[in-house]
């Protein structure tokens, strides 16, 4: 292994400022319920570990808005670490313990408990063999009987066309002079020359095309950590399987549930093929060509333990749940799926809509408000809601209680923050254990509004705004003073109109 402690990770730039709300505890259990999986109740006291963390944005706020668990979240990079140490300093989060180490040095540690739940994104694609290796022996070593593992990680077939791209723009930067993002940019227009040039690896591969136009309007810090580092591993779902079993590890569901509904996902023809494929890894393989997955989000276990069909069933019916967007958005209701944009029946979801859109409500009160509906169809139609983020399950109104004080603190730390970044873009929910997207221009007047009340928090806004030099560009031009606090007013309109009764409804406000 290399003695440079970045160990080829691109380390002269941080990580983005990401949120990955699958790696919610609320949501890991949600999923492996509708796969009939027995895992770690998150509202008991658990212990949860996100290896190579980033920036831990994701691990500081699900320690604030959980805070019964333990959250202990490493990364290599020093400068990341200290970042986040200072978040959960401004937030007073008690529960998150952020070590700069290694994950060879996180194998040796003796200081850390066994864990619940460990999680890693991404990262398995980006990192050396030994340190792939290292990261199962953690596991093997720290994850408890019947505890849960998501990893994500990209993909093959879905990235085979997209692999000498990558290597195009590595080579390249390679080979320039300068800082990282100055060679990123480099590359980029090299790639971006060939095309024009008709190299026929562009016009074989169409789709190439496509994504390097997407790849060179992406965040260049995102770019450098996605593309640039030196180890880049996509997988076939049967290699992490057999990776991971040497930590005893079981694949159970993908950690989108809305994978695991068939009938939403293939045709008539590809479930014909899919049909007598009893080996669930060959099955999951045969699913990737078909869709030409380039992404996977799988959840293991260590010591699977299905779930008997009544207690499945007692689940559903005790789990609560909650609307997460505006009921006006929700009108009419679209799935894009492989097969193509469905129409959900409005008959099933607009009354199950309306009732989340009142507060939390379990899957036993919808059955009984609906004795027309089978209960599975309730729960299909809380999981599809669910994965388009439209609900979400949530806690009791007690343990949303004890966890509102510390989502409080991390909200006015993260909102403080907007006053002189847009990196942290979301808020904590107590009710849910998870986040809730909101942009810097919404969080300083949500700010302002709970500050000033009534009192213009648009012209508040725009003050800051305007000291700074900050202001709105519409068709390309920069907006006048007049036009930038219309349009601060019309964001704050939008703000009362229809976001606020969610973030009520959340527990946010």
């Amino acid at each position: 292994m290399s003695n440079d402690w970045s160990d080829g990770y691109v380390a002269e730039i941080t990580y983005t400022y990401g949120f990955f709300r699958e790696l919610a505890p609320t949501l890991l259990s949600l999923t492996a319920l509708a796969a009939n999986q027995v895992v770690p109740d998150p509202a008991r006291p658990l212990t949860y570990c996100e290896l190579g963390c980033g920036q831990g944005f994701t691990a500081n706020l699900l320690a604030a808005a959980n805070p019964q668990i333990q959250f202990y979240a490493n990364d290599f990079n020093p400068s990341q670490i200290a970042g986040a140490r200072e978040l959960a300093a401004e937030a007073g989060t008690g529960n998150i313990h952020f070590l700069d180490s290694s994950f060879a040095e996180m194998v040796e540690r003796t200081d850390l408990p066994d864990f619940d739940i460990i999680v890693l994104h991404g990262i398995y694609s980006w990192i050396s063999v030994e340190n792939r290796q290292a990261i199962v022996r953690f596991i093997a070593r720290r994850l408890k009987v019947g505890g849960l593992v998501y990893i994500s990680y990209n993909t093959l077939p879905g990235w085979a066309a997209m692999m000498p791209l990558r290597r195009l723009l590595v080579d390249h930067a390679a080979a320039g002079d300068g800082p990282i993002l100055t060679r990123i940019d480099q590359s980029l227009k090299a790639a971006e020359a060939l095309v024009q040039g008709n190299a026929r690896y562009f016009l074989s591969n169409p789709g190439v095309g496509d994504r390097l136009k997407q790849i060179s309007g992406q965040p260049r810090s995102y770019i450098a950590h996605e593309y640039f580092n030196r180890d880049w591993t996509p997988f076939y779902h049967a290699d992490v399987v057999d990776e991971l079993s040497a930590a005893k590890l079981t694949w159970i569901a993908s950690a989108r549930a809305l994978e695991g509904i068939d009938s939403l996902i293939f045709s008539a023809e590809q479930l014909a093929l899919l049909s007598g494929v009893e080996n669930p890894t060959r099955r999951e393989g045969m699913k990737d060509y078909i869709l030409n997955q380039q992404f996977r989000r799988d959840l293991f276990v260590k010591g699977p333990l299905p779930l008997h069909a009544a207690r499945a069933e007692t689940m559903w019916l005790q789990t609560p749940f909650v609307l997460t967007a505006p009921v006006a958005s929700l009108q009419d209701l679209r799935l894009t799926t492989p097969l193509g944009q469905l129409v959900l029946a409005k008959e099933v979801y607009l009354p199950i809509v309306d009732k989340l859109a009142q507060g939390p409500i379990t899957g036993g009160e919808l059955a009984a408000a609906f004795p027309d509906l089978l209960l599975a169809q309730i729960c299909q139609a809380l999981t599809i809601l669910v994965s388009q983020n439209h609900a979400h399950p949530c806690v009791t109104p007690e343990q949303a209680a004890a966890a509102r004080p510390h989502t409080d603190r991390f909200n006015r730390a993260v909102m403080a923050r907007a006053r002189h970044s847009g990196d942290t873009g979301y808020l904590a929910s107590p009710l849910t254990g998870n986040a809730f997207a909101i942009d810097q221009t919404a969080q300083l007047l949500l700010s302002a509004h709970l500050e000033r009340g009534d009192v213009d928090p648009a012209a508040a806004v725009w003050a800051h705004m305007r000291a700074r030099n900050q202001r709105f560009i519409r068709d390309g031009q920069m907006m006048d003073d007049e036009g930038n606090l219309a349009e601060l007013r019309s964001r704050h309109d939008v703000l009362m109109t229809t976001t606020w009764h969610v973030l009520k409804q959340l527990q946010i406000v």
